[in-house]
């Protein structure tokens, strides 16, 4: 049975284990940063940051208020971005049956600079990340390797206030019903973001753009991605060739 996230982020404080568990775990290297204004830290995803706390800060009358959002790549139930890389090369993104884990693949690195923009472009929450120099991508994996162990994911494992969960999909989707009944009591705009979509389902207590750009979709879904981006590629290829 595939697997799924609960992130809930009335639950998160931004005390960033989540951001610090999976760099630990992934090996990850520090990122080179400087003050920018804000609490977020790094300023974006990048290869070495598969998941970032970003803060959104609100001035309410005379009360500023913090909008807490662990970002990551969402796994999607249909990704884009492995239709967007079939139509260059199959295999070089997939999707693990078990798990519903999405992995970018080694044979990535062999796609030209434009496939690359072009896999990122397809995704709908502005995820993926590479290295300008050895394209090594970056985002992630849903720590597929301790799940395999019987572990949790780094992320969920460090989490000390149950804002984030794991497990069964089927699980995470009747708690996630669950947790938005009881939020809604005090916050009527509560919603749960794309559950049917994706894997990692986020529980929002105001309205998506309180939170970041790329919180919802970008994009409508359509019937057959992979009809669709093999359409819109070969439209590319042959004006670039005309």
């Amino acid at each position: 049975m595939s697997k799924a996230f609960l992130i809930d982020t009335t639950r998160c404080t931004a005390c960033r284990g989540c951001q610090i568990a999976c760099k630990e775990w992934h090996e990850l290297p520090a990122n080179k940063t400087k003050q920018v204004g804000t609490h977020q830290n790094p300023p974006d995803l990048n290869v070495n940051n598969y998941k970032l706390v970003r803060f959104s800060e609100h001035l309410d009358g005379e009360t500023i208020t913090w909008n807490f959002f662990p970002d990551q790549c969402r796994h999607c139930v249909e990704p884009p971005c492995q239709g967007a890389s079939d139509t260059v090369e199959e295999g070089a993104i997939i999707k693990d049956e078990a798990t519903g884990a999405v992995i970018f693949t080694e044979k990535m690195k062999q796609f030209s600079d434009e496939d690359l923009q072009y896999v990122r472009e397809s995704c709908p929450y502005d995820i993926p990340r590479w290295d300008a120099k050895t394209k090594r991508p970056g985002k992630c994996d849903m720590c597929i390797d301790r799940i395999q162990e019987g572990k949790l994911p780094a992320c969920v494992h460090a989490c000390p206030t149950g804002g984030m969960n794991f497990g069964d999909r089927e699980e995470m989707l009747a708690l996630a019903q669950t947790r938005l009944a009881k939020v809604k009591k005090e916050h009527p705009k509560a919603m749960l973001v794309d559950p049917e979509d994706v894997s990692v389902i986020y529980l929002l207590a105001e309205a998506p753009e309180r939170y970041h750009t790329h919180v919802v979709a970008q994009a409508p879904v359509p019937t057959s991605r992979r009809q669709l981006f093999a359409s819109l590629r070969t439209s590319v290829t042959s004006v670039s060739k005309s």
